[in-house]
């Protein structure tokens, strides 16, 4: 017997797994998204999630084939909704770091205009704190005609998912639920609990919204940290990675690994967020020296390349770099902020042709990365790794050198070892490590 029927506006890395399983867990789930193919792949059975996902293509299959899951382009649904969950991409302006609600407010009106009385209505979306009380909630009830807390239930719960644990971490993860008064944070948590194993933690919006943020603010300061330090260690002639296993062998510690960059659709832009629900009253310096630390090691990277082409007798003009990853996270397709596209960027400056592979990705804003690895090395002048993907850790690299024009590893991943790529013959650079 169904529990209800469930609308998720926006079927991405977010809302597709949420839908999926709650339609296992017995309600009729429907899922509206304005892209036609993502909405037929689903109603075909398929998931329009690529990378490895364990569990989620399965399941996809399994409650589209029972008809408790479909898609749709049509909003209109919503009129049968017992619950809605929002879950639509909440990017943010480069230049002014402010974030962009273009599509918050379209769904938002899409969602209102079909809003039935005593429908529990929750963001999962990312935002910044104060967003569901000045911006959705104003929205829903000017297009309704219905009150927040008295015709229909509001609350907000932040989503901890990541691209290869998407279903894992909906279900296990602890999570925080905040309503715009006691019944919708409530109603909230009943509903999850239909499906998630974690603790649900009841507070308000604003300190449900501000949890969010905070926690991968923290994290992108960290990883800024353990890059300012191999950024150090680079020119003291100091390898980061074991000043860090060693750091981390004090109580208390847990510095984290260093990179070629921080990307995703998260931690790039929830800084940005958590100061704007401040803005005009106080700026962030901590946070705002960790946002410009980890968005300048993509640079980095660029400079690495074009130093050991240097050391190597080449000019960057003309050379050509084989980029491997594009996705911004391991064993995923996800290529939201990858470091690889600014990396990729710096070096067309400088003259550098970029060849791209990834196994799992399609596009990166308009490249098409070959699948073919030794179509992509064949006749390159330097490999940068940027994603740690698992087939780049079982190279041969006498392989590589045997198709390469000039034996050069940029590693960002510290996935090479430097000593056996040195031994063979390589010139080599590390994030986080001296050069050869």
């Amino acid at each position: 017997m169904s529990k209800g029927t469930l609308v998720v506006v926006g079927i991405g890395y977010v809302g597709l797994p949420v839908a999926a399983k709650f339609a296992q867990a017995g309600f009729k789930v429907i899922g509206v998204d304005i892209i036609e193919k993502k909405v037929s792949m689903i109603n075909r059975g398929i998931s329009p999630i690529e990378g490895n996902e364990p569990g989620l293509q399965d399941l996809v299959a399994e409650t589209v084939k029972a008809g408790s899951f479909r898609a749709t382009t049509d909003y209109s649904v919503i009129k049968q909704a017992d619950y809605v969950i929002l879950v639509v991409q909440t990017p943010f302006n480069e230049k002014s770091n402010e974030p962009y609600y273009e599509a918050l407010r379209s769904a938002s009106k899409s969602v209102g205009k079909h809003l039935r009385r005593g429908t529990l209505v929750i963001v999962e979306s990312t935002v910044a704190p104060g967003t569901l009380t000045k911006i959705v909630q104003p929205i829903l009830e000017i297009t309704s005609g219905l009150r927040a807390g008295q015709d229909f239930l509001l609350s907000t719960a932040p989503e901890r998912v990541m691209p290869g644990k998407l279903l894992s971490n909906l279900v296990n993860l602890d999570r925080v639920i905040g309503g715009v008064d006691d019944a919708s944070t409530t109603a909230a948590i009943e509903l999850y609990r239909q499906v998630a194993k974690g603790q649900l933690f009841g507070t308000d919006a604003l300190t449900a919204e501000v949890v969010k943020t905070a926690e991968n603010a923290y994290r992108d300061v960290q990883i800024a940290f353990a890059n300012e330090l191999a950024l150090l260690c680079e020119n003291m002639g100091v390898d980061v990675y074991k000043v860090r296993e060693l750091v981390n062998r004090s109580p208390f510690r847990d510095m984290h690994l260093p990179g070629a960059g921080v990307g995703g659709h998260c931690l790039p832009k929830d800084s940005w967020l958590l100061a704007f629900g401040a803005k005009g009253k106080y700026v962030p310096r901590l946070i705002t020296a960790a946002r410009a630390i980890n968005d300048g090691m993509p640079l980095h990277m660029s400079d690495l390349c074009e130093d050991a082409l240097r050391q190597a007798g080449r000019q960057t003009y003309g050379s050509v770099v084989t980029v491997l990853g594009a996705a911004y996270l391991e064993n995923s397709d996800d290529t939201r902020n990858s470091p690889a596209l600014r990396m990729i960027r710096e070096l067309d400056v400088l003259g550098v042709t970029a060849v791209v592979h990834d196994p799992y990705v399609r596009d990166l804003d308009g490249l098409v990365p070959l699948k073919d690895l030794g179509q992509a090395i064949r006749g390159s002048d330097c490999l940068a790794l940027t994603t740690a993907h698992d087939q780049y850790k079982k190279l041969d690299l006498n392989w590589l050198k045997g198709l390469m024009r000039t034996p050069i590893i940029v590693d960002g991943r510290h996935v090479f070892n430097r000593e056996e790529c040195i031994e063979r013959g390589f010139i080599f650079r590390g994030v986080g490590q001296r050069p050869s």
